[in-house]
C-alpha cells in the first residue's frame, strides 16, 4: 500500500486559509516561477520548487478532502486536480443533484474509509490528504506516515488550521527534506509512531 501524506500550502502559523475559506497569498508561489509545473503553464514555480514538487505530484495515485473543500471547488467540475486519478471525499451526504457516477470521485462515510478506499484506488501510489479539519482526523487516527508543508511567508493570525482541530500531541521527525523555493520553504517530516 502507498504511503499516505497529510499536505498542503501553510502560513507561518498554521493556517491553510483565512476566516473566510480564502488562501490569500499561499499559492503564490505556484505562479512566481518561469518552470512549468503542469501541462496547463498556468502553474509555474522555481527550478528547486519544481524539483522538489514534480516528483511528489506524479506518484500521487489518490487525494482524500472533506465535503466542504469539495464544495468549495464545485468538484472541480468533476476532474481531478493536478492530475490526481481519484478523489475521495469524506461526507456524510450524497453527492451533488446531477453530479456524474462515472466522475473519479468517490463518496465515503469516515476517515478510516477513506484511507482504506484511498489505499485501495492508489495501489502503491502515495494517498495525498488535505490538511485541515479531515487531514487533522487522519492524523489523530494514527493513519499518517508523511507531513509535507509548503510554508508561505505570511501571518494569518486567525483562520483554518493546517491540522484542523487536532488537540493531542503528535511527534514528528526531524525533516526528512527542506527545500529553499521563491517565496516558499518545503518541509518534509516523517511521523513518529508511538513504540
Amino acid at each position: 500500500m502507498g504511503e499516505v501524506v497529510l499536505y498542503s500550502s501553510v502560513s507561518v502559523d498554521g493556517f491553510v486559509a483565512d476566516e473566510n475559506d480564502q488562501p490569500g497569498p499561499l499559492f503564490d508561489w505556484l505562479s512566481g516561477g518561469d518552470v512549468p509545473l503542469d501541462g496547463s503553464g498556468a502553474v509555474k514555480v522555481s527550478q528547486a520548487s519544481y524539483d522538489y514538487t514534480r516528483p511528489y505530484w506524479d506518484r500521487i495515485g489518490a487525494t482524500i478532502v472533506g465535503r466542504h473543500v469539495f464544495d468549495l471547488t464545485d468538484g472541480w467540475d468533476g476532474k481531478p486536480p493536478a492530475g490526481v486519478d481519484h478523489v475521495v471525499v469524506v461526507t456524510h451526504r450524497p453527492p451533488p443533484a446531477g453530479w456524474d457516477p462515472g466522475a473519479p470521485f468517490h463518496f465515503v462515510g469516515g476517515v478510516e474509509a477513506a484511507v482504506a478506499k484511498a489505499q485501495e484506488l492508489a495501489g502503491d501510489r502515495v494517498v495525498e490528504v488535505a490538511a485541515g479539519d479531515v487531514g487533522g482526523q487522519v492524523l489523530a487516527a494514527g493513519l499518517v506516515d508523511e507531513v509535507r508543508m509548503d510554508v508561505v511567508p505570511v501571518v494569518f493570525g486567525s483562520g483554518k488550521r493546517y491540522f484542523g482541530s487536532v488537540h493531542a500531541q503528535h511527534l514528528l521527525a526531524d525533516p526528512a527534506e527542506v527545500v529553499q523555493g521563491d517565496r516558499v520553504l518545503h518541509v518534509r517530516y516523517r511521523v513518529q509512531r508511538p513504540e
